[in-house]
Formats: C-alpha cells, structure tokens, sequence
C-alpha cells in the first residue's frame, strides 16, 4: 500500500495470525492485533474475525467507528441479511476458517456492488481478490466442507478407511490436504457448523451431514 493506515485485527489467535501472515508482507501499514473491537476510531480498517458468532452484538460495536473498510469474517451469515445502513459500502464479508484466511487469492463478498472493495482488498497484498455471491458458505469454504462430508459418508458406509481416503485424494487431485487431514486443520466442529449453515439455508441433501461427521464433531 502507498499509504500508509492503521489496520485491527480481531478474533482467534489462529486466524489473526494466518491473516497478518499475508497482509504484513511488504506493507508500510501497522498492523494491530487486538483483543477485541476498539471503542474508538483510530482505526483506517478493522477486520472482525469473530463477526460470525453474533453479528448483531458485533456490528452495534462497529458501526459508530469511522473506518474506510470493516472486513467480516461471514462464512455462516449473509450479510445482506443485516440492516447495516449508511455503511453498506464499506462492509465485506471474507472467510474465517482456519488454513483458509491465510491465502495468496482472498475470497470475498459485498453487498453493495462497490467496485472500489477490489481494488482495496489487492492493495492489502493480496496476489488477487475472488469476489463471490453474499451467501452462506461462501465458495471456498462450502466446496471442502462438502468434499470432507462426502469422505465421512465414505467411512460410514465401509467402503475405505480415512487413511486410504486421504492419500487417494492427495495422488489423484493434487488437493494440498486429504478430506481428514482438512477436517482436522479447518476443526470439525467448524465443519460441522458450516455445514449445517448451508443446509439450513439451502435444504439441499448434497449439505445434510453424515452422522459420523457430527458424533465426531461433538465427541466428549
């Protein structure tokens, strides 16, 4: 970036530093990660990693900060759903998965049509900017969840171990990861909680989770 902004960064560790990974590469910004949303506006951009969790609460605490940009982590809400008035502009929705943040491409969603938010988000070091439909699961995140649901429903029924699977997968896709070794990265619990987002949302079968997937995502 040419010039130069104060960024905050807000939500779990994890992903706050799979984010700050890519953005603080070459960039004169300063980045702060913090421990919640500040209650001031000494901020030029704020990325809400959290935002998922309670939207509502989330955007009463945003919404009377003056900043160019609120980035939102909206892999399990659409955000076009939600009233955010004279700010409608600045809000973008991107994924806050884990191992699916800290990529070179940022996937991203915006309910206004501005076409200024491309250019920003590649100016955040980004290699290149996805924009997407603002729906729930995104593309990315809705893509593997539902590779990873398949692998489960393919250990259910017998027909290969997660072993096999796996390295099936990685010799014959050249995926990064096998459905398992995703799931583990990503947390199935987080799998289990898209999952069930985009089947709500959907009621398409190809997102009803397989029972194996969910008594694993909630084993004590």
């Amino acid at each position: 970036m040419s010039t130069q902004m104060n960024i905050a960064i807000t939500g779990k560790e994890e992903l706050c530093r799979e984010l700050i990974s890519v953005i603080s590469q070459g960039n004169n910004s300063r980045i702060f990660e913090i421990d919640k949303i500040p209650n001031d506006e000494s901020f030029d951009v704020i990325f809400d990693l959290d935002f998922d969790h309670s939207p509502l609460e989330h955007w009463g605490l945003l919404k009377n900060i003056n900043t160019q940009f609120y980035f939102l982590g909206a892999c399990l809400t659409q955000l076009s759903f939600i009233d955010f008035g004279a700010n409608r502009n600045k809000v973008i929705g991107i994924c806050n998965l884990p191992t699916l943040i800290g990529r070179q491409t940022l996937e991203y969603s915006t309910i206004s049509g501005n076409h200024l938010a491309h250019d920003f988000v590649k100016s955040l070091n980004f290699q290149d900017a996805l924009k997407v439909d603002d729906r729930v699961g995104m593309v990315t995140p809705r893509v593997i969840c539902m590779i990873i649901n398949e692998a489960y429903y393919t250990v259910q029924e017998g027909t290969a171990s997660k072993q096999d699977i796996d390295l099936g997968m990685k010799l014959g896709t050249a995926y990064p990861y096998g459905p398992f070794e995703w799931a583990e990265k990503i947390g199935l619990k987080n799998v289990y909680s898209l999952l069930k987002a985009v089947y709500d949302d959907t009621m398409d079968e190809r997102y009803k989770i397989c029972n194996l997937l969910k008594t694993e995502a909630f084993k004590v």
